[in-house]
């Protein structure tokens, strides 16, 4: 997750959530992520020693060679010697560098100055941590856990915590004074929960406070999810002044993204999380998430819901005299907040906080972008020159006005409306499931959780369906649906009511809009109907087919007649070729693998398994899933 800031002290420049996320993944826990902590600091240690190790091979001037030598002893103890863990510092190494720097400036004409520069450089970006590490859990988890707590701890918190109002425990909350053994709970996952503290100050001791600093509540919906985190520090016997860690709410559905804006403000409003957040240099980072928040309300109203939450969030932060980082929960595809990311930065209104980019990056997006110096480059150059046009044309990037922001709102509400009725749809999970390879997520082992939340049994729930494979279910099944359904109808709507021209106007004027039709022009850019028309005569889905075809249609006419277009990415030929080779490519592995899934289905409806057939071709699904999402770039 890539993160520029400001300011004179070192910061992270990259987060890491691999090993801190829990949200939903049973198999992380403490152990889990004090071990990737120690690799981190491994990693990065071991890169410090091999350019010290080059460094002492040139640097052997009076003066410098010692100190050099000494430097490289202690990192190689640090690294190699198994169990041997000196508490080194970034100040120690960094302090020995410029001292051997000043020596080679005014004894040895400035001999290999830019070498030691160069290292100097290294460890004012990556300290001690290489990536800084996140916590993240999902907010019923800390709920439970503080019931709990109730329940069996001794006055920690009241008996009757779960019958008190969110206000009351808030108070309850705040005032807890005293440690709680983690040894009450018979939860496992509940147990693993409380001791996060006591890994944080760990990691913090070694690695540095930048080495784990944030702890990212996933379906926040309260002000009490917040505090939560807050109040889990302190039973662990933390002081107000010692929780040296950023508290991220995480907001995803269209709900709690519009009712984002009073939560943050009831909590700016509570004197202890004001001081802790003066100790946090007076910044709230908030994360936004692009891929729940489309599986939830579809692409229009979606990426809407977030733009207005950024300018409310925006605005109340700045009242209470704070400033917001937005952290976006960003995939690789347009549907989950992929496509056009510069072109999105750049459209942002000067109305919303943009002093830094925070965003995550899924991890076939990593090896694409920035696998190799020149992409690592240019993609990083595509990002900050969006800062700075942003910036400097200020006059482009104004606020939407009120008229267009009216627009939008009615245009994302007719898109919802008719994302609605297919959410609903009472065969879409079965749809998913029967048709797509989304039964077998779980299976191939790619994603950093589990497919679903929860334990349901047999079939999988919407719901309880996480937003990577549920978009990945639709991206293998070549109909992209988070990525462009209800924008046709909605387009349609607008012609009917006589406000088409109004949107061709939008479209023409403000980069925000045109990005996400670019976006949108993307997903259905790799959409294929040809490979499941067989589906559009099927008894049980051959309507639910139809519907999310029939849409697909609606959307291309209009968006072709939006652009002036005569063809999808008619603005952008280079990426239509390169999308074009790329689906040539896996069509072969797209076609077998829905060849096995229709004789997956055959065994099952026949209730027969010949000679462990429906095994292999299981086996099959996943193996093109494999060559489908490496060719895509991303797993969704």
């Amino acid at each position: 997750m890539p993160r520029r800031s400001n300011g004179p002290e070192p910061c992270a420049a990259n987060g890491f959530l691999a090993g801190g996320d829990r949200d939903g993944n049973p198999f992380v826990k403490c152990d889990t992520t004090l071990k990737v902590a120690d690799a981190l600091r491994g990693a990065i240690l071991k890169c410090y020693y091999l350019d010290i190790r080059r460094l002492k091979r040139r640097l052997t001037f009076p003066g410098v060679e010692e100190p050099i030598a000494a430097l490289e002893l202690k990192l190689y103890d640090n690294v190699f010697v198994p169990g041997f863990k000196i508490n080194i510092t970034t100040q120690e190494i960094k302090d020995t560098l410029v001292t051997v720097k000043a020596i080679l400036e005014e004894k040895h004409n400035s001999l290999f100055t830019s070498q030691v520069q160069s290292l100097i450089n290294k460890i004012d970006l990556f300290g001690l941590y290489f990536a800084s590490l996140d916590i993240r859990q999902e907010s019923t988890i800390h709920q439970k856990l503080f019931e709990t707590v109730a329940d069996k701890s001794d006055g920690i918190i009241p008996g009757n915590y779960t019958e008190l109002s969110e206000t009351e425990k808030i108070k309850a909350l705040l005032q807890i004074n005293g440690v709680v053994d983690p040894g009450i709970f018979e939860d496992e996952v509940a147990a693993d929960t409380a001791q996060i503290p006591m890994a944080v100050k760990t990691i913090q001791e070694y690695n540095g406070e930048a080495g784990c600093n944030r702890y990212i509540i996933s379906q926040c919906n309260s002000t009490l999810n917040i505090i939560e985190v807050f109040a889990l520090f302190k039973m662990q016997g933390f002081a107000n002044d010692d929780i040296n860690v950023d508290i991220v709410p995480l907001f995803e559905t269209i709900d709690d993204l519009g009712n984002a804006g009073e939560i943050m403000k009831t909590l700016y409003s509570i004197p202890a999380y004001k001081e802790h957040l003066k100790r946090r240099k007076n910044t709230q980072t908030i994360m936004l998430g692009f891929s729940d928040g489309t599986k939830d309300g579809g692409y229009l109203m979606a990426n809407w819901s977030i733009y207005r939450a950024k300018e409310e969030l925006t605005r109340i932060t700045r009242y209470y005299g704070f400033e917001v980082i937005f952290f976006d929960g960003r995939g690789g595809p347009p549907s989950r907040g992929g496509g056009k990311t510069h072109k999105f930065y750049a459209s942002m209104g000067n109305n919303i906080s943009n002093r830094e980019i925070q965003l995550t990056i899924q991890g076939q997006t990593i090896s694409s972008n920035f696998g190799i110096i020149d992409s690592a480059q240019y993609n990083l150059e595509q990002l900050l020159n969006a800062g700075i046009t942003n910036n400097i044309h200020v006059d482009r990037h104004a606020p939407l006005t009120g008229k267009q922001e009216e627009l939008l709102q009615e245009l994302s509400s007719y898109g919802f409306d008719e994302y609605k009725k297919l959410k609903e749809h009472p065969l879409l999970a079965s749809y998913l499931y029967e048709i797509s390879p989304l039964r077998f997520y779980s299976e191939t082992n790619i994603g950093s959780r589990p497919a679903k939340r929860g334990k349901t049994q047999g079939g999988i729930s919407l719901k309880d369906l996480r937003a990577i494979p549920f978009a990945g279910a639709w991206s293998q099944l070549k109909q992209n649906v988070p990525g462009f359904f209800g924008v046709g109808s909605a387009l349609k709507k607008m012609e009917y009511i006589g406000r088409f021209e109004d949107v061709k106007k939008l479209y023409d004027e403000s980069l925000f809009f045109k990005t996400l039709i670019d976006n949108c022009e993307m997903a259905m850019s790799k959409s294929y109907f040809p490979l499941t028309a067989y589906m559009s005569q099927d008894e049980t889905y051959g309507e639910l087919w139809n519907m999310i075809y029939e849409e697909y249609q609606l959307t291309l006419g209009y968006i072709l007649k939006l652009s002036g277009n005569e063809e999808l990415m008619g603005n952008y030929p280079v990426d239509k070729l390169s999308i074009s080779m790329r689906e040539r490519i896996v069509l072969p592995l797209l076609t077998i693998q829905q060849y096995a899934m229709s004789k997956i289905r055959a065994l099952d409806a026949n209730g027969e398994d010949n000679e462990g057939l429906k095994d292999t071709y299981g086996k099959l699904v996943m193996r093109c899933s494999f060559g489908i999402i490496n060719a895509g770039r991303n797993s969704a």
